[in-house]
């Protein structure tokens, strides 16, 4: 019986564990608090780890953790650690949500050496707004523009990635270009790739105290 007692000892001190978004491996969950002040996406979801993530800028990198929900939502999450750590959720829009949330001419202001560039949101359609709305602020001015990086499908926590083309992550560069609001609650995450495919995101800043649980992988 002591052998099996000290099995399960270790499985529960592993649980005990994992209580902090920095320690989320693959398989992991977390479920999150039914707030109305969260997005439809994350109230009261109980979200998956499906891949980690690691975003290599000159003198920093980040992890992201890409998660999935029951409905086969995917939502992004990273740590935004400052003086305080928030947790950062971030949805994916594609290009003709993109026409329809702003002016294009007001966007593509973003690009070009000038930042001055404030962006407005635009009266959302119907069809648009439950979806959307609660991640946007009405305005946002550029803080980031054209920082170089890189981005690898590895989790690259405690170690350097690759730096030579005979690593086996060269990784993918881009230049990110970030939005933000004057509350600094809701942000506009830009992601322009070689060949000029660009990722659009919508950045939602929360407390940790949004995640309620946590349940480790089998």
């Amino acid at each position: 019986m002591g052998f099996l007692d000290g099995l399960f000892g270790k499985k529960e001190q592993a649980r005990a564990k994992l209580d902090h978004p920095n320690k989320l491996q693959k398989g992991d969950m977390i479920s999150l608090d039914d707030s109305f002040a969260l997005p439809s996406q994350l109230r009261g979801q109980q979200l998956r780890v499906e891949a980690i993530h690691t975003y290599e800028y000159e003198n920093s990198q980040s992890t992201e953790w890409m998660l999935k929900g029951h409905h086969g939502d995917t939502v992004f999450l990273s740590l935004d650690e400052d003086d305080e750590t928030y947790l950062a959720f971030s949805i994916k829009i594609n290009r003709s949500q993109v026409e329809q949330v702003f002016d294009l001419d007001q966007f593509s202001e973003i690009f070009e050496e000038n930042n001055q560039v404030s962006l407005d949101t635009l009266a959302l359609p119907a069809e648009l707004a439950n979806e959307l709305e609660p991640w946007l602020a009405k305005q946002y001015h550029l803080v980031t523009s054209a920082d170089f990086g890189y981005f690898h499908r590895h989790d690259y926590r405690g170690q350097r990635p690759p730096q030579n083309a005979q690593g086996r992550d060269k990784g993918e560069a881009f230049e990110a270009y970030q939005l933000i609001d004057n509350d600094e609650d809701r942000a506009i995450d830009i992601e322009v790739y070689e060949g000029g495919d660009t990722e659009v995101m919508l950045t939602l800043y929360r407390p940790l105290s949004d995640i309620r649980d946590y349940w480790p992988g089998q």
